[in-house]
């Protein structure tokens, strides 16, 4: 009788212990001052996020709910980014599985309530390899590239020192090779591997310095890099950026806001041909002083082109070389 009376427990506690939680988080985007910057509550080390609970009408609606108590911000635009549930992500000392459904949010900085509890940090304090607007940063290569190049060396074997140093080139852009920016994610779980970041825990190299830069609870800096080259390819073929540009606006300041998200130059002359010939703007008939040139004429987004430009794309001319 006690045999049969305590097998159930056991057995209870064991798809409790087995139980998988489901979390919402929300990597929300703004362009401030030609700057990307995501929000962040705590110590600006982690996303606004919270359990899918049953009383959420959708997942949506319960992301949305959780940002806007987190940050007193509602969100505009969404997308889901990508469903994270890999058994040891969290840390071995959680008893309970987890999946994490993330979302890509775009917004503009001045709809934020605000909220002493959040912050806007610019995204390349996170991922300062990623900045190339003024050409390659220095932690790349005086950085990166002998740290990656001690780590690929590490190794006994020749064909794994190879793969590794392969992998850095191409991510890198190291040795003559094009830097692609869209890599981010990759370019974040090669140094987590080679224990450069402070999110590689206990079993990194300690001998490898840590690469300068700010880091995350958890997984949260992947799911920024996943979220980064997200929005860096997505920026190409369709017309989110205007997501993140106030009403009425200079193609400069578009162009910037473009640039800042790409982390590198366009053409000036081939962005505002390109952004002419798809007819993506019109012209308000209006004109800013604010540039401290000649006045500015503004332009503000014609939305017929969402409607256009679903199939066909919208095409934004990234400088290469």
């Amino acid at each position: 009788m006690d045999d049969q009376a305590k097998g159930p427990r056991k057995d209870r506690a064991a798809v409790k212990a087995d139980e998988v939680k489901v979390d919402l988080i929300a990597f929300v985007v703004a362009v401030n001052d030609s700057e990307p910057c995501v929000l962040t509550i705590g110590q600006a080390d982690t996303l606004p996020s919270g359990p899918f609970a049953l009383e959420h009408r959708s997942l949506q609606s319960g992301l949305r709910g959780w940002v806007e108590q987190q940050t007193g911000h509602p969100l505009g635009y969404i997308e889901q980014l990508y469903t994270f549930a890999d058994r040891d992500r969290i840390g071995a000392e959680r008893q309970q599985r987890v999946i994490s459904i993330s979302y890509l949010a775009l917004t503009r900085k001045e709809q934020a309530a605000g909220s002493p509890k959040c912050g806007w940090q610019s995204w390349y304090e996170y991922f300062p390899w990623e900045d190339h607007r003024s050409g390659t940063p220095p932690v790349v290569l005086d950085v990166l590239r002998p740290r990656l190049i001690e780590w690929a060396d590490g190794v006994s074997d020749a064909a794994t020192r190879r793969e590794r140093w392969q992998r850095a080139t191409i991510a890198f852009g190291f040795d003559d090779r094009l830097w692609n920016e869209e890599l981010t994610l990759q370019r974040y779980e090669l140094v987590y591997e080679a224990g450069l970041v402070q999110e590689a825990g206990s079993g990194r190299d300690a001998t490898l310095p840590l690469v300068p830069s700010k880091s995350m609870v958890a997984d949260h800096r992947r799911i920024v890099a996943t979220g980064i080259a997200r929005l860096r390819s997505k920026i190409k073929y369709r017309p989110v950026v205007f997501e993140l540009m106030p009403p009425v606006f200079t193609l400069l300041q578009l162009q910037r806001t473009v640039e800042a998200l790409a982390g590198r130059l366009v053409r000036k002359p081939n962005f505002r041909r390109l952004i002419e010939q798809q007819e993506l703007v019109e012209e308000t008939g209006e004109a800013t002083a604010e540039t401290g040139g000649r006045p500015a004429k503004l332009y503000r987004f014609r939305h017929a082109v969402l409607d256009e430009r679903v199939i066909a794309g919208t095409k934004l001319p990234l400088a290469r070389g």
